[in-house]
């Protein structure tokens, strides 16, 4: 027996083979009774902190819902080790979706599963605020100051962590999911867009992307992903841009040339543009957008002007294959997406609130909980064994 702070402890023998290793079952079981906070008020506290601004008000909350109190860093401690530990399993292999593409299936009009399989892939960059190096040199530089102006001896500040180099990154996001993303996967790194590739395709392998009879990646035609779904070799059939991101562009041009205008004004010459543009596109694919904008620009007179359309028209042009919109409907395929910008802002709802700066490895942790049960794993991940001991 062992008595620290005036607690009881015990202390075991532990016995471990090499090569083989050792399961003792009483062991995992008195690992639990001992821990200082049980399983059940671990996912609890990560079950508020997601619905709450910040881990103060996860705090008070949980202590007016279940008389449990615990301090705001106790259970910031808490909410991020939980998902850094949630990231190690998931990492391991150990979360593997409860689905495939063989429960994928494309509905028909009824609504009712056909005997055709599709899976969509999503990528996605979103910025996250953090704490840079200046300002966590200048947060230490004033806690030592009020160290001094109290007068007395105090504990050693721990070791400073890095702080980041910019005020914000962008960490990439990935989602997999089925017509109606009932089945979805969702998962993101804070590392470069390599790593983000690979996890692309070991997302891909482990709902067996390969498998489905359809598989279409819809993104918003950012560089790095589409350089990323070439370099893994994804075994896609077809690659789409995101029709809303073509409009954002088109729209963009629209007020550089046509000047601001109220959306909902239809007899507006640039509205009655972009109507069109957009139509064409939709409803002729590559081939009429082209025509549209370059009868457009042989039109235009003024050299911002001109280097408006001109940057369209370039947009357009490097994206010639992923605008085949035609071809999609025909097939029943999204042209948008929607589903990947949801996850976007779900994921990432927790880390943007007022005032919030992040440490890269905390923001992710509690990303990848929001993650978690996006994808319908939380309960699979609280049912792991052993867990994690605070």
């Amino acid at each position: 027996m062992l008595t620290v702070n005036g607690r009881v402890r015990l202390s075991r023998h532990r016995y471990f083979a090499r090569g083989i290793g050792s399961r003792t079952p009483l062991d995992s079981w008195l690992d639990r009774a001992g821990a200082g906070i049980s399983h059940g008020v671990r996912e609890m506290a990560c079950r508020l902190n997601q619905a709450s601004r910040g881990f103060a008000k996860a705090a008070d909350n949980l202590a007016r819902c279940a008389q449990l109190r615990l301090s705001r860093e106790t259970l910031r401690e808490l909410v991020e080790a939980e998902g850094k530990a949630a990231r190690a399993a998931e990492q391991a292999g150990r979360l593997a979706p409860d689905w495939d593409a063989a429960d994928c299936f494309v509905p028909d009009e009824g609504g009712r599963p056909t005997g055709q399989t599709r899976l969509y892939l999503g990528a996605d960059g979103v910025m996250v605020p953090l704490v840079t190096q200046a300002e966590k040199d200048a947060r230490r530089k004033k806690t030592r100051a009020k160290r001094q102006r109290r007068g007395r001896r105090c504990r050693p500040l721990p070791r400073a962590r890095p702080g980041a180099d910019q005020a914000f990154k962008e960490f990439k996001i990935v989602t997999l999911y089925d017509e109606s993303a009932a089945h979805r996967l969702v998962v993101l790194t804070r590392g470069n867009s390599g790593q983000a590739g690979r996890l692309m395709r070991r997302a891909a392998g482990r709902v067996g992307l390969g498998r489905a009879h359809d598989r279409v990646a819809v993104v918003d035609g950012a560089e790095w992903i589409r350089r990323q779904l070439y370099e893994q070799s994804l075994p896609l059939d077809a690659v789409g841009l995101d029709f809303y991101h073509l409009a954002e562009n088109v729209h963009k041009a629209r007020r550089a040339v046509y000047g601001e205008a109220d959306p909902k004004d239809e007899a507006n010459p640039g509205n009655v543009w972009a109507a069109r543009v957009l139509h064409a596109a939709k409803h002729e694919g590559f081939g009429g957008l082209d025509r549209e904008l370059c009868s457009w620009l042989k039109a235009l007179r003024g050299k911002a002007k001109r280097k408006a359309a001109m940057s369209l028209l370039c947009y357009v042009t490097e994206r010639e294959e992923m605008v085949d919109y035609p071809g999609s409907l025909a097939k029943g395929r999204q042209i948008g997406s929607g589903p990947t910008e949801s996850m976007c802002k779900a994921v990432t709802l927790r880390v943007k609130g007022v005032g919030m700066k992040w440490d890269g490895d905390n923001a992710e942790a509690v990303m990848t909980l929001e993650a978690l049960d996006q994808s319908g794993a939380w309960e699979k991940y609280w049912c792991l064994t052993p867990h994690l001991a605070l």
